[in-house]
């Protein structure tokens, strides 16, 4: 169970902090008790979710020494690019949905290799690629961002730095 001001991962809502764990006096059942999320990026959301519903997709952020392991496999995570775009979407979209660092990771790796190869021969990636890309460098960069203690724009320069 999480407590008051832990950082989460709410579904494809992104990084969260709960600011209170309450019972719902309102719907009369005031036995369910519920997270109180606030997106750390979207000031004007509340979210509030069941604490025991088993399919709410919620998980706790990395700690600092996960990203730190992350960064360092970054070069060595395989690329899962498929041609049929139908099914490459598919696949991207659930991965987007599932909300791991290391899918995210092969994901935006995937689709940054191939952009730059398209880039090479005068192509682009499609728009629904590029959709994609920026929607999980956005999850990634914002959880890092909460556990390195630095702002989402920090984090590229801050993962090439600790590349090197």
């Amino acid at each position: 169970m999480f407590k008051v001001n832990d950082y989460v991962v709410y579904g494809s809502t992104g990084v969260c902090r709960i600011t209170d764990i309450a019972r719902d006096e309102y719907s009369g059942n005031s036995e369910t008790k519920y997270y109180i999320l606030h997106p750390v990026y979207n000031d004007n959301m509340t979210i509030k979710i069941p604490v025991n519903n088993p399919r709410i997709s919620m998980r706790a952020i990395l700690s600092k020494e996960e990203v730190s392991s992350l960064i360092a496999t970054m070069p060595d995570k395989e690329t899962i690019w498929i041609e049929d775009s139908r099914e490459r979407s598919e696949l991207f979209k659930s991965i987007l949905r599932k909300g791991t660092c290391e899918d995210w990771i092969k994901l935006i790796k995937t689709l940054y290799l191939e952009k730059e190869s398209r880039s090479a021969t005068g192509k682009t990636l499609t728009n629904t690629d590029e959709e994609i890309m920026r929607s999980a460098e956005k999850h990634l960069n914002e959880e890092f961002a909460i556990v390195l203690n630095i702002s989402p724009d920090e984090v590229l320069p801050y993962i090439l730095e600790h590349l090197s």
